[in-house]
């Protein structure tokens, strides 16, 4: 099954966060914190937490501070409350747009999601405006080049849902988020090691956008993951060089 292109993209986000290395591990404590508290600090019971601490362990997060911070989640120490809140909107040429929060002051957080898509030219939607344009799935994506078939046998004997050769030669795996440790331990076994390993909110259809509408559209998308509050954003736009 053929995809579109999405290697370049996916490889400016990687980029985007290797250069904010500090705000990645704000965003992985907090995603611990909140982790935790749900679920509980027993690694091998709580896999939302387990996959916070290996975030954690790839962005060199001290031990030391991941474990403080699943002690103040499970009350061994006092912390901040965080609370999880998704916002929907419309970007650049109506690209979905999903931001996911964790704060402290949502009152604070509200206003300074509808302030960047307001001054970049987007629009703040309501609940469930754009998610039904999204699946949530688990995903690995592997570098143009990548021995398709083999991915292809590792994947789906393991119980992944599909594999996606995308237009430029990148290889997808998705398959339900519960599946996604076992199928990350199996493409490990097999020796395949994808640059992309997360649950995420994947597009479903695709928004083209290039020239000064991809500009704006990035410039968006850039001052909103600049959020303090701001987790995760996830959309649906390709933008072209």
């Amino acid at each position: 099954m053929a995809g579109h292109s999405k290697w370049a993209n996916i490889q400016h986000r990687k980029g985007r966060q290797d250069e904010k290395r500090g705000k990645v591990w704000t965003r992985v404590i907090r995603e611990i914190t909140v982790a935790a508290r749900l679920g509980g600090a027993d690694l091998a019971m709580n896999p939302r937490l387990r996959l916070a601490v290996e975030k954690a362990k790839a962005a060199n997060l001290p031990a030391d501070t991941v474990k403080k911070n699943i002690d103040k989640a499970t009350g061994n120490l006092e912390g901040v409350n965080y609370e999880e809140i998704r916002y929907e909107g419309y970007g650049i040429g109506g690209a979905a747009v999903i931001v996911d929060t964790m704060t402290d002051n949502r009152v604070r957080t509200v206003a300074a999601v509808r302030h960047i898509f307001s001054k970049y030219g987007g629009n703040m939607g309501t609940e469930g405006s754009v998610a039904f344009q999204f699946k949530h799935c688990g995903q690995f994506v592997f570098a143009p080049g990548t021995d398709e078939d083999k991915v292809m046998e590792a994947a789906l004997e393991a119980g992944a849902d599909d594999v996606v050769t995308d237009a430029d030669g990148a290889v997808e795996v998705l398959c339900a988020p519960l599946r996604f440790e076992a199928i990350k331990q199996a493409l490990e076994k097999a020796g395949l090691n994808p640059d992309v390993a997360e649950v995420t909110m994947r597009a479903e259809n695709i928004a083209e956008l290039a020239g000064d509408d991809g500009v704006r559209m990035q410039k968006l998308l850039d001052a909103m993951e600049d959020l303090d509050d701001v987790q995760e954003v996830f959309h649906n736009a390709e933008i072209g060089e």
